[in-house]
């Protein structure tokens, strides 16, 4: 049932995707509109909705399924990591290819996804793998598209959902409540998360040609990879690890990590690539065709998951 759900949800988005994406091949809008939605749902959307979801008692229960949710975390990027380096040296990926494998798409799709399919008192459990996933994108990501061998620190803790985090986290500890004009406010912003991110993949799409999409031969291995083989090494880990038995909503609180990486190829690898100039193209490429792979792999690694 659940897969279903999440199936109607994402066919929905992918409706939204096309509306969007027919608005560019109209000549309506232009690919490049897309900077601004990006920006407001990267720097206002999501860390609204993370600041949102912080705002509940700390129970017992919430304080197990953090700390299940962020060991989760931490341990599926790490396997992905591997895994990653593995296929890289294995199948001579180069750095658009291996970050587009390696890094999900949770932060555009799991907060809505999670919202819609189970309800946005779960979404706290989504923030920790945020979080995780945002150290790796200004380390690991940054170093491999750039070619370089620092890390740069200050851009991730500085980031705006880090911050979100940050904020969330002191009033939760806290007990402290945002006044109801303000709650409201982010409640509503947490209503377009979805719709925004599909807007813009929807733009993106209408500029490209199909011929173009079927010129790079290797983005179906690339798509393979990223939302039929990790997501299914992560599945087998959070379903026999046996970490479910450390808080009462387990199953749940895991079902949500693997959502975060089941996921189309994440859209930060893009901006990484148009920023370092690293093949930025095949990056868009990559991302559009396993945003539009996803309506099929993601229902398909959840009913696995339900079995």
């Amino acid at each position: 049932m659940l897969s279903l759900i999440l199936a109607k949800k994402i066919f929905s988005l992918f409706i939204i995707m096309l509306m969007s994406m027919s608005l560019v091949r109209l000549k309506i809008l232009k690919a490049s509109d897309s900077k601004v939605m990006s920006i407001l749902l990267l720097y206002l959307f999501f860390p609204c909705v993370i600041i949102d979801a912080f705002q509940v008692d700390f129970t017992p229960e919430i304080q197990h399924g953090l700390l299940l949710s962020t060991a989760a975390a931490v341990a599926v990027q790490a396997l992905l990591l591997f895994a990653g380096l593995f296929w890289q040296r294995l199948l001579h990926l180069n750095a658009v290819e291996v970050c587009s494998v390696i890094y999900s798409n949770a932060g555009n799709l799991i907060i809505p996804l999670v919202i819609a399919v189970l309800g946005a008192e779960w979404v706290i459990y989504s923030s920790t793998f945020l979080a995780v996933q945002l150290v790796l994108f200004w380390t690991h990501m940054k170093s491999t598209m750039a070619r370089e061998t620092h890390m740069d620190w200050r851009a991730v803790f500085t980031n705006a959902n880090m911050i979100a985090i940050f904020i969330g986290l002191v009033l939760l500890l806290t007990g402290w409540r945002l006044p109801g004009p303000v709650n409201d406010a982010l409640h509503s912003l947490g209503l377009v998360i979805g719709p925004s991110a599909m807007i813009i993949a929807g733009m993106l799409l209408g500029n490209m040609s199909w011929e173009k999409i079927r010129s790079y031969k290797r983005v179906t291995l690339v798509a393979f990879l990223r939302l039929i083989v990790m997501p299914l090494i992560i599945l087998v880990f959070v379903k026999y690890s046996g970490l479910a038995a450390f808080s009462p909503d387990g199953k749940t609180i895991l079902l949500i990590t693997l959502l975060a990486t089941a996921t189309p190829s994440a859209t930060t690898c893009v901006s990484m690539a148009s920023l370092f100039d690293n093949q930025p193209e095949y990056a868009s490429v990559i991302n559009v065709v396993t945003a539009t792979l996803c309506t099929i792999t993601m229902p398909l690694i959840v009913w696995l998951y339900q079995l």
